[in-house]
């Protein structure tokens, strides 16, 4: 059974999964999405905020898993910073194997060719940003300024993927990101993940619910329009961050 996206006006948005594919079964789970079809939430569209993959211990199992969902027209799923240099990896492009793509790579060593051929046709149809519920809802991986919203471009598309970076980075050697959730005023509700967070919290009608699961915090989703949070733990820690310590 398939859905029609366009009539869809309540979502479960998920952060950034990283390869934990246990606690993003676990969370799919509570949120009503089970496996079975009596145990699914057809009403309720899932969406994926992107960064599927990396660091932590089944990037593969993640993947096979929201390509079904988003292929049965369960779910829709964002271009992450991750899922774009793994694309730009499987296309043949020069990238440095950092950050746990590697991780990822060998995960995908043991798959058959034709499987990586399907992720990268995946991952090249990820779009930047949805706007949803006729534009009082926005999701994008790393957030979105109010003026970006309903255009395209390259520096749009480079802010969704990596934030509003200054291009200094901090003590740990992370990158030194502006507050550009406190400078937005927008009517429309936002939704991203990609900088990790203990809790989140709602800064001028956005949220970032990346609550660092592969890092050992939890996996973090948010009922819409009900603005409900539903989280599970993370198993372990799974990839050390500095600056992240639970």
């Amino acid at each position: 059974m398939t859905y029609d996206l366009r009539s869809m006006t309540h979502y479960d948005i998920i952060g950034d999964v990283h390869g934990c594919y246990s606690e993003l079964c676990a969370l799919l789970a509570a949120l009503g999405h089970g496996e079975h079809a009596a145990d699914r939430e057809p009403a309720r569209q899932l969406v994926f905020l992107g960064d599927l993959t990396d660091r932590g211990p089944d990037s593969v199992g993640v993947l096979r898993m929201v390509m079904g969902l988003v292929e049965e027209g369960r779910a829709i799923c964002l271009r992450g910073n991750h899922d774009d240099k793994l694309a730009r990896k499987l296309a043949g492009r020069s990238v440095n194997v950092t950050h746990g793509l590697e991780s990822t790579l060998v995960e995908l060593a043991h798959e058959p060719p034709a499987f990586s051929r399907r992720v990268l046709s995946f991952l090249q149809s990820l779009e930047s940003y949805y706007i949803l519920d006729e534009g009082r809802l926005v999701v994008a991986h790393a957030g979105i300024k109010e003026g970006m919203i309903g255009e395209h471009s390259g520096k749009i598309h480079a802010f969704t993927l990596y934030g509003d970076t200054t291009g200094k980075f901090d003590a740990h050697g992370l990158p030194i990101r502006r507050d550009w959730a406190a400078d937005y005023r927008g009517t429309a509700t936002i939704v991203y993940g990609h900088t990790p967070v203990h809790a989140p919290g709602w800064v001028n009608n956005t949220i970032n619910i990346d609550t660092g699961c592969v890092f050992g915090g939890s996996l973090t989703a948010l009922r819409y329009p009900e603005r409900e949070l539903v989280s599970v733990p993370a198993r372990k820690v799974y990839y050390e961050r500095a600056g992240f310590g639970t």
